[in-house]
């Protein structure tokens, strides 16, 4: 609690009187991270407008930069979420950013239609990868940004394009999804 006054720049007081207690303050920067690492997928259709390629390096190299800007907030929440049996009230990173994940891919597939059922787990699966590699990636003496969204583009990419074959889909990475999907749409052509 010391060093978190000292960043935040206040007394250790005046930092207890903006949370209710450890759990509170653990949330209130879980939210901010979450919000943080979410937001290089970008808030609206972006990434589906764009080839899969090119969308999902626009968004891992964001997530890339905003790690490494933080790197001890990022190792704080995922210890902190690994070791959830301690105080009630931690936060726990991967629910809150595959939750958010999983309701915005369904919103997507419900809008095509597309079966999206498994959703939740294709959204845990990725969550779950750029958490251990970006562990594992973090572990270097001199973290390479380049290689790190390499190596995890090829496995989420294969994780989508996966759960799209599941469903009989057949993707370009270099078109975009968007093109794709609403060819499986065909009232689409109607309008």
């Amino acid at each position: 609690m010391d060093a978190f006054a000292v960043e935040a720049g206040i007394t250790k007081p005046r930092l207890y009187r903006q949370f209710t207690d450890k759990g509170d303050l653990y949330a209130a920067i879980g939210a901010r991270f979450a919000d943080s690492a979410f937001a290089a997928t970008g808030t609206d259709l972006t990434l589906l407008l764009q080839p899969p390629n090119a969308a999902l390096d626009r968004a891992l190299t964001d997530y890339a930069a905003g790690i490494l800007a933080h790197p001890n907030v990022f190792r704080f929440l995922t210890q902190t979420s690994a070791n959830r049996g301690g105080s009630a009230g931690q936060y726990d990173l991967a629910d809150a950013v595959s939750d958010r994940f999983a309701q915005r891919a369904r919103a997507v597939a419900d809008s095509i239609p597309l079966d999206a059922e498994g959703i939740e787990y294709l959204a845990r699966a990725i969550v779950g990868v750029m958490i251990v590699l970006t562990d594992l990636w973090l572990s270097d003496a001199e973290p390479d940004s380049g290689e790190f969204v390499s190596r995890v583009h090829e496995l989420v990419w294969g994780m989508i394009d996966a759960f799209l074959r599941g469903r009989g889909i057949l993707t370009d990475p270099g078109v975009p999804i968007f093109v794709t999907l609403a060819a499986l749409n065909p009232e689409a052509d109607e309008v």
